[in-house]
């Protein structure tokens, strides 16, 4: 009897090792994410890795990466960080059976990779992703909200409609947009916010995360934080709050929690602001092009910002798992909290060369 032989899809980022298994029939049925600090060695990396090849033992697998990792400053340059991650996964996985997403270049096995390759395998997970969606709704603009980053690809008549391909170009595209819920200091979100209606100055001091604002808030699932907090104190809403008191110059009591939860609110109100416009941005294009209507495409562990935004727009949503055609009812994480891995073992089964 034949051995079913599933997909693993791996993104490598630069804080997390995300991972995902889809089997022979397009059913997702496993999702992982580990914390991976790269930044602090690549031993980091095979820890993360050897971690979830352990919990996913028992699921014969072929393998495609995808990356964003090369980008730590552990790495002279992007280059160097494509070519040691890539031999370091190699190193874990079977290499006659692993492919490197390399985006406009498609998969290329791992043993072919050419150093000619590396500018378009850098940072290409969020294509991966995009194009995952646009295969499911045509016309559509995709928003993957991340602990860190977020994506925003226009979707054309199934395709991705992108201005930008490395990260500098779409920094200038406003097609990546740097915040995110878990990661982004408080100070790189705003600068000044309402307490007690007035405005005031937010001090540029590493106090708070955003994750603190959306536990705050009570948006935040706490699977999805697995990044140390800014002081390394402990992950409550008491914590939370007393590290977003001193991004004001105050202290916290509990009997004061509404006021921090005014406050915290009003920091998501900025940080959603940005999103948006960042959406609209890429909408005045299209409208211009007068495209069929639209659906916003949800992903990443904030996509319910992204529903947000749909509403605002006035738009319809789709959230990023239901594009999957089956998905294991018992996972703890979703495919939508790990798209671009879900996404790269999607796209090998079905346009690897």
């Amino acid at each position: 009897m034949t051995q079913q032989i599933n997909t693993m899809g791996w993104d490598i980022g630069g804080a997390h090792l995300k991972a995902a298994v889809v089997d022979q029939n397009g059913k997702v049925i496993a999702v992982y994410q580990q914390p991976c600090q790269l930044w602090k060695g690549l031993d980091q990396l095979t820890q993360a890795a050897l971690h979830i090849l352990k919990e996913a033992s028992t699921l014969p697998c072929k393998h495609a990466v995808t990356m964003t990792g090369e980008l730590v400053d552990l790495f002279a340059d992007r280059h160097e960080g494509v070519q040691q991650i890539t031999a370091t996964i190699q190193a874990l996985l079977p290499k006659d059976n692993c492919l490197i997403y390399a985006g406009s270049l498609g998969f290329i096995p791992a043993t072919q990779l050419q150093v000619a390759d590396y500018d378009a395998v850098a940072s290409a997970n969020w294509l991966a992703s995009a194009s995952f969606a646009a295969q499911k709704i045509p016309n559509g603009l995709f928003v993957d909200i991340g602990s860190t980053t977020t994506d925003i690809l226009l979707l054309q008549n199934g395709h991705v409609q992108a201005q930008g391909y490395t990260d500098y170009e779409r920094l200038i595209s406003q097609e990546l947009v740097y915040t995110g819920i878990v990661r982004s200091a408080v100070m790189a979100v705003a600068q000044t916010a309402i307490d007690q209606g007035q405005k005031i100055g937010v001090m540029a001091e590493y106090f708070a995360t955003m994750a603190d604002v959306y536990r705050v808030t009570g948006e935040l699932n706490e699977h999805h934080d697995q990044t140390d907090t800014a002081d390394g104190a402990e992950k409550t809403l008491a914590a939370s709050a007393r590290r977003l008191s001193r991004m004001i110059g105050s202290d916290f009591t509990m009997s004061d929690l509404p006021r921090w939860q005014a406050f915290a609110h009003n920091i998501r109100t900025q940080q959603l602001q940005k999103i948006k416009q960042a959406c609209e941005h890429q909408l005045k294009n299209r409208e211009v092009n007068r495209q069929p209507p639209l659906t916003l495409v949800g992903a990443g562990i904030g996509r319910f910002l992204v529903k947000d935004i749909a509403q605002q727009l006035a738009v319809p949503y789709q959230d990023f798992s239901e594009l999957c055609s089956q998905v294991n009812a018992q996972l703890e994480l979703t495919p939508a909290d790990c798209a671009p891995a879900v996404a790269v073992a999607y796209l090998s089964v079905y346009t690897a060369l």
